[in-house]
């Protein structure tokens, strides 16, 4: 159906090898402020207001405003007024909104100065749209440890002492990544959180009529890491039918709040 290559996932090592955010985004990283997911809001947050994004084809093909009751009006969130919802609401809102203005508002300011476009103004939507596009597109997904640490691979071809002592920086900084993040290591994969342009156009579905795979040497879709879809479906799908897959096992609905 459709293969994308992996290397164009929005992932929180993608955002960390960054040449323009990189920098800054490891020093907050290492020092133990954030963590991943704050990582990939804030890229997505800056991304988005960037004029020479490499991004910006991508970025302006999502939505702008999202349903959820982050997103609802005084008058519409006085509706919920008196359940479990609205006060999640009020909660998750004032907690977003504490993180914009202690951590994103002045770092996403100081990297658009940095990059000529100190007359754009930068405010809670931005992040607030950051923070719904995450949650509604990100996928987990399985990657060759070789793919998502290169440095490990390259530090552990060489027997030189100053590879043994590099070896040894990346290791912590490894180590510093499984413990901080919420990637999980299983033998030669880690599982990461992502963003996947293409493979995320497809809505959520409980019984999707199609699912993704990750193909790690191209023996499948001739592009080594990379996520292809694959028909669920039991007879040829229709021309017009829409094509959905599964974002985990909780729906919509469940995460219409987020923590």
């Amino acid at each position: 159906m459709l293969v994308v290559p992996l290397e164009l996932a929005i992932t929180p090592m993608r955002v960390l090898q960054d040449p323009f955010l990189g920098p800054e985004c490891r020093a907050l990283f290492e020092e133990g402020d954030v963590d991943d997911r704050f990582l990939m809001m804030l890229f997505l947050t800056v991304e988005r207001l960037r004029k020479g994004s490499l991004w910006k084809p991508y970025l302006d093909m999502l939505p702008t405003t999202f349903g959820n009751t982050l997103w609802f009006s005084e008058e519409e969130l006085q509706e919920l007024r008196g359940t479990n919802l609205y006060r999640a609401t009020e909660l998750q809102k004032k907690s977003l909104l504490n993180l914009y203005e202690t951590k994103v508002e002045d770092l996403a300011k100081k990297l658009l100065n940095l990059d000529g476009d100190s007359e754009i103004e930068v405010c809670f939507e931005d992040f607030l749209w950051a923070n719904s596009v995450f949650w509604s597109r990100a996928l987990n997904i399985p990657m060759p440890r070789s793919y998502v640490f290169p440095e490990m691979q390259d530090v552990h071809q060489s027997g030189t002492p100053e590879a043994d002592k590099k070896g040894s920086e990346v290791t912590q900084s490894d180590d510093l990544t499984k413990e901080t993040t919420h990637s999980t290591v299983h033998g030669d994969t880690v599982w990461v959180e992502g963003l996947v342009p293409g493979i995320d156009f497809c809505n959520h579905d409980l019984k999707p009529i199609a699912t993704w795979e990750v193909d790690g040497i191209g023996l499948t879709t001739g592009v080594p890491v990379s996520m292809y879809l694959l028909s669920a479906a039991q007879s040829p799908l229709q021309i017009d039918r829409e094509i959905s897959i599964s974002y985990g096992n909780k729906g919509n609905e469940v995460l219409y709040i987020v923590p």
